[in-house]
């Protein structure tokens, strides 16, 4: 929320959705609600939880501007991230979502200088393939886009999403910025290795929808699958030896 604020090109609406919590979030968005205004911060209460999905997907249809962004409570954006990536979007509507970096940092540390010499570079159908390059918290996207994230999905549901709009033709565009940040571990540098399966299923569940979809053809379907059981042996071994 405090990252939302201090943006250098403040959204023009926020929407924070309450996924069934059973703390005081709730009672906490609406102090943040008074303090800032209605007329810029909406709340979605759930009255259970359903998981990201619903969540972002409820704000993602109620947002009342042409680009969206998103961000999880526990993450942060670059100061910069709006100005930059909205101004990109804007001047080049023929690109349907970007993303960018994202740097691990721990708690207390500050943000990076940003680089003013930077380079955008179109996100390739088989690099997204390959390997997700997109954090949630990295993209934006237009409103209008006819997808959703898959709802019975509570992993890659993301990676799901951002192959079914580039499979799909629609252009996409990288930011070589670090304009987003994390404050727990990344995936696999917090003893995550038991959920290196369950991210590896769905993975493999991605391509399979893909390939249903005909998006993809038999032998890239072959192939995105032995590289997918390939990456999966590489992490638990690495997380092993981390261990050891």
């Amino acid at each position: 929320m405090v990252s939302v604020v201090a943006q250098t090109w403040r959204p023009a609406e926020l929407i924070l959705v309450d996924d069934a919590s059973d703390d005081d979030t709730l009672s906490v968005l609406q102090d943040l609600q008074c303090c800032y205004g209605n007329d810029w911060i909406k709340i979605v209460y759930q009255q259970e939880n359903r998981g990201p999905s619903v969540a972002r997907n409820t704000a993602w249809d109620i947002a009342g501007q042409s680009y969206i962004a998103f961000l999880d409570a526990d993450d942060a954006w670059h100061p910069r991230k709006i100005e930059i990536q909205l101004k990109y979007m804007q001047a080049h509507p023929e690109v349907a979502i970007t993303g960018h970096y994202a740097r691990w940092l721990r708690e207390g540390e500050p943000f990076l200088r940003l680089s003013e010499h930077y380079t955008i570079k179109p996100i390739a159908r088989l690099h997204m393939l390959i390997s997700n390059r997109l954090s949630t918290h990295t993209v934006m996207l237009k409103k209008d886009l006819n997808f959703r994230f898959e709802l019975a999905k509570w992993h890659s549901e993301d990676y799901l999403l951002w192959l079914n709009i580039i499979c799909s033709g629609h252009k996409g565009a990288f930011i070589d910025l670090d304009l987003a940040y994390i404050y727990k571990a990344p995936y696999g540098a917090g003893g995550l290795s038991g959920q290196f399966w369950k991210m590896g299923k769905s993975e493999l569940d991605n391509y399979r929808r893909l390939r249903e979809k005909r998006l993809i053809s038999w032998p890239a379907f072959i192939v995105l699958i032995v590289w997918s059981l390939v990456k999966y042996a590489r992490r638990v071994i690495i997380s092993r030896l981390r261990a050891t």
